[in-house]
């Protein structure tokens, strides 16, 4: 037999062949294979974008106060010629902007509420280059001028120590002074210029920023202790500062925003692996549901498949057959729970408000989370996997049902036709 007639007999059985009540209750089992991997595949598109949704939305919130790249003196005596530095790392096309900065821990205090924080030194004629934030308060950080002791805290820091602007906080450096009566703590008091708030709980609850100058003067850093990048793709921070660790002078430490971050970026990454293994294996099951509607479909077709062995058929053609069948039913199902997919993942923006008004609940509710909404971001890098997996979980699902097929024997099919 040649493999257009097993094309056309494997579709055939796959439609539902001969009209009768056991064929029929054997479509119905193809066409459940048929949606629950369309179901599976559709569940597996529709998480993997949401979580990548959460994913973007968080990393731009960060994003908006650091900056993609950091060269960090490693030698502790600071840069003496940053923007030296900052044209040699321009020389990477990826480098669309640099500016100075210094960072540091210290203790800020005003009255009796004391907090840990992280103090930034900037420059606000660069910071604009490398953070979205400055670029969008630029008449803010245009307050914190050379010799004006000025800060900029987060909003939930502010909060916490109960300022507004205009009122005074001391800062406490982490090192203090040695005079002849022991060490002395160095302190210095700075008039709050305002606040900012980028969404995101730990730099708004942490980060205080004031001028390069004033940092430099209060830690005794000499200058600016490194300088921040700012890249034209975020995702390749990693390869970029790969690339820079290979050109920068001995002494200064690359390192890019998904090292800063690691705890956060390897968090994601596991949830997003094992959400991934999880919901195959609700495809898995999908696609081994072909394997009973295949025993069946062979059980039932005996007497068809002892004809054609009669007629000239190999058992590979036999195999061929049933292969042709499980597969077209994986195949379809597959591209459905695509379609499916990626209907709701492009317009989950609207489904999800649909559906609270429809259940009068908030999945999100404002009071209780930063994001008020569902994101959403399908990438091909998750669906493409997703369908190649699908597909071969299916393949491999017809692989004993199709030998066994080929294994009939005609004179034992044929004896009670």
């Amino acid at each position: 037999m040649n493999s257009p007639y097993e094309w056309q007999v494997g579709w055939r059985y796959t439609r539902g062949g001969r009209a009768g009540r056991r064929n029929g209750f054997i479509s119905f089992i193809s066409g459940v294979s048929m949606l629950g991997i369309a179901l599976g595949v559709a569940a597996l598109i529709i998480v993997l974008s949401v979580m990548n949704g959460f994913q973007k939305e968080v990393r731009d919130r960060m994003l908006s106060v650091i900056a993609h790249v950091e060269l960090v003196d490693n030698r502790g005596d600071g840069l003496a010629d940053w923007a030296a530095t900052a044209q040699l790392a321009k020389r990477v096309p990826q480098v669309q902007g640099a500016a100075p900065f210094i960072a540091t821990q210290a203790l800020l205090a005003r009255g009796d509420a004391v907090r840990g924080a992280v103090i930034r030194g900037i420059d606000p004629a660069f910071e604009a280059e490398v953070t979205p934030l400055a670029a969008q308060r630029r008449e803010l950080f245009a307050q914190l001028e050379p010799g004006a002791w000025r800060i900029v805290l987060g909003s939930e820091l502010a909060r916490q120590l109960g300022v507004q602007p205009g009122d005074l906080v001391t800062l406490y450096a982490p090192s203090g002074s040695m005079t002849p009566a022991g060490m002395v703590p160095r302190l210095k008091t700075f008039t709050v210029a305002g606040s900012f708030d980028s969404g995101h709980y730990e730099y708004d609850s942490t980060l205080a920023l004031v001028n390069l100058d004033d940092a430099a003067r209060f830690f005794r850093t000499g200058g600016p202790t490194g300088v921040q990048l700012r890249l034209a793709d975020v995702h390749q921070a990693n390869a970029v500062a790969a690339q820079l660790a290979n050109s920068m002078p001995a002494g200064l430490l690359v390192r890019d925003w998904t090292r800063t971050n690691r705890n956060w970026y390897e968090a994601v990454q596991l949830e997003k692996r094992m959400m991934f293994i999880i919901l195959t294996l609700i495809v898995a099951v999908a696609a081994f549901n072909l394997v009973s509607m295949l025993v069946m479909t062979v059980t039932d077709k005996q007497a068809d498949i002892a004809i054609l062995r009669t007629l000239g058929a190999s058992p590979r053609s036999i195999m061929g057959i049933f292969i042709v069948q499980g597969a077209a039913s994986g195949i379809i199902g597959t591209l459905a729970g695509v379609g499916l997919g990626l209907l709701m993942a492009f317009n989950i923006d609207v489904l999800v408000p649909a559906l609270e008004r429809a259940l009068g609940v908030a999945f999100l509710p404002s009071s209780v989370y930063l994001i008020s909404r569902m994101p959403s971001e399908p990438l091909a890098a998750d669906i493409v996997p997703v369908v190649l997996i699908s597909l071969v979980l299916s393949l491999l699902a017809t692989l004993y049902p199709s030998w066994r097929a080929s294994r009939v024997n005609p004179a034992e099919a044929l004896r009670y036709e």
